[in-house]
C-alpha cells in the first residue's frame, strides 16, 4: 500500500502498554514483561502491514521493552549478591505510572467541561438534546480498540478467501466516500458493518486506512457502550461533504 495515515492525532506507546494492562487485567507494577512485549510487537507488526506512519516513538518504545525483557532474561550475578539489583522494570512502571496519572487528571477535567456545558445548554430540537446525552454515557474508543476489532475481523474471514485473485482496486478516499454514503440515513453504524462486502484482506485494510483518515478529519467520532465493546461510529456532521478522488 502506498497511502499512510499519519497517528499524530491517536495515541503513542504509552497509551498502547497501558492499553494493554487493562486489556489482560494486568498489575501495573508487577507487569509481565515478556508477555507484555509479545503483544506489544503483535500490535505494532499489525499496525505496520495496514501501512501507518508510525512515529519513531513507537520503535523506540519495542527496543525498550525487548532490552528489559533479555535483562530479566539473564541469571542473577553471583559476584554482586550483597548489592541490591534494581528491577529492570522500574522506570517503565515509574513512566507508566506518571502518565496513568496525567492522563487521568486530563480526563477528569474534560468531564468538568461537559458538566459545564450542561449548565449553560444550547438551544436545540429535543432529538439534539438526546443525542447529547447519549454521547455522554458511552465511552471513546481509541486506536488499539480498532485495531482489535479489526484483528478480530480478519481472523473471522475464511482462509480461502485470501488466496483469491484480486482484480478491483480500491482507494482510500473511494472507501472514504463508502462509508460516509452509508451513514447518510443514520447517525450512526457499528464497526462490523463495514467490512460486511468486502472480499479480501486487502479490501479490509483499505476500508480501516479510510476509517482512521475520517476520524482525523473530526468526520466521524468512534465509541463503545462498554470498555472493550463493540465499536459505533458516529456521524459528527448534520451534513456530509462528498470526498475527493471518489467514483460517485
Amino acid at each position: 500500500m502506498t497511502y499512510k495515515i499519519k497517528l499524530e492525532v491517536f495515541e503513542g506507546p504509552l497509551d498502547l502498554l497501558l492499553y494493554l494492562i487493562k486489556k489482560e487485567e494486568l498489575n501495573i507494577s508487577d507487569i509481565p514483561i515478556s508477555r507484555i512485549t509479545d503483544q506489544y510487537l503483535e500490535y505494532l507488526e499489525l499496525m505496520q502491514l495496514m501501512d501507518l506512519d508510525i512515529a519513531g516513538e513507537f520503535l523506540v518504545m519495542a527496543a525498550t521493552l525487548m532490552h528489559i525483557k533479555s535483562k530479566m532474561l539473564l541469571p542473577p550475578d553471583e559476584t554482586a549478591q550483597e548489592e541490591i539489583e534494581e528491577d529492570p522494570r522500574a522506570e517503565l512502571v515509574k513512566r507508566l505510572l506518571e502518565y496513568k496519572k496525567f492522563k487521568e487528571a486530563a480526563s477528569e477535567l474534560a468531564g468538568m467541561e461537559k458538566q459545564q456545558k450542561h449548565l449553560f445548554p444550547r438551544v436545540g430540537t429535543a432529538r439534539a438534546e438526546e443525542i447529547d446525552v447519549q454521547k455522554d454515557i458511552l465511552f471513546e474508543a481509541s486506536l488499539f480498540d480498532l485495531i482489535t476489532a479489526f484483528t478480530k475481523v480478519l481472523k473471522d474471514i475464511p482462509k480461502d478467501v485470501f488466496h483469491q485473485v484480486i482484480k478491483d482496486e480500491f482507494t482510500v478516499s473511494e472507501k472514504m466516500h463508502d462509508i460516509l454514503h452509508m451513514m447518510v440515513e443514520k447517525q450512526s453504524i457499528f464497526f462490523l458493518e463495514l467490512f460486511k462486502a468486502a472480499k479480501h484482506k486487502r479490501e479490509m485494510i483499505t476500508i480501516f486506512l479510510a476509517l482512521l483518515e475520517l476520524i482525523r478529519l473530526k468526520a466521524v467520532i468512534i465509541q463503545q457502550a462498554i470498555v472493550f465493546g463493540d465499536i459505533e461510529i458516529i456521524r459528527c456532521v448534520e451534513e456530509i461533504k462528498p470526498i475527493g478522488g471518489s467514483n460517485g
